[in-house]
């Protein structure tokens, strides 16, 4: 799943106006966000498999840090805690929170059995849904249109160049993900994992994006 997260965070924004769409993403891009740290640290483990059919040959191994459902929802209560540190916003507070926990029920609809409930558990839980690529990419485009819609209903007014280039940079990626070769090595798709932190800044910046400047009512005679 990787703009299916992104239409959480738009989506989100009716939820919690006043949030930063930054700050969404954040928190629906986290444990992705978390993993590639996680992974450079020996901590967990992804290995790449060109054989596999479907719409991705990553092999989470071993992610039960970033990916369990027990850490996950720690995560999501360490974020939104945060936030209303911060804020005193308590509905945004459970807005962050919730975009977190979205990741993993999002991931557990696509990934296959790997995502475990909880660090050291030998559960593991996925539907599988990457296996009919159509069907999954159909999905998250799905969602990602959904979430833009909202999106566009909560901040009327605003500029929509931003925004427009901003989603065309999502589903370009997107495109290439579901198009493109296999990830030539792990170092790559830890990499990309981390580039993500570029969508969520310029998340910021498409939130603040002002509304268009008006021309003046001609004077009267």
């Amino acid at each position: 799943m990787f703009i299916g997260h992104y239409a959480v965070a738009l989506a989100a924004k009716r939820a919690a106006p006043s949030v930063s769409l930054g700050a969404l993403c954040l928190a629906s891009a986290f444990l992705d966000l978390a993993w590639p740290l996680l992974q450079v640290a020996g901590l967990e483990r992804l290995r790449i498999d060109p054989s596999i059919r479907g719409l991705t040959p990553l092999v989470f191994e071993h992610y039960p840090y970033s990916h369990s459902l027990l850490m996950a929802t720690l995560w999501a209560l360490l974020l939104g805690g945060g936030h209303f540190a911060a804020t005193r916003h308590l509905r945004g507070a459970a807005v962050i929170a919730s975009a977190v926990v979205s990741h993993w029920l999002l991931d557990a609809l696509v990934h296959r059995p790997d995502l475990p409930l909880a660090p050291g558990g030998t559960v593991r839980v996925g539907l599988g849904l990457w296996n009919a690529p159509v069907a999954a990419a159909i999905v998250e485009l799905g969602l990602f249109a959904g979430g833009l819609l909202m999106y566009l209903r909560a901040t009327r007014g605003r500029r929509r160049g931003p925004l427009w280039a901003w989603s065309a940079l999502l589903l370009a990626i997107f495109a290439g993900s579901v198009f493109g070769p296999p990830p030539p090595s792990v170092d790559a798709v830890v990499w990309s994992a981390l580039a993500q932190g570029l969508l969520v800044a310029a998340a910021v910046w498409v939130d603040r994006a002002p509304a268009p400047a008006t021309s003046p009512m001609p004077r009267a005679g």
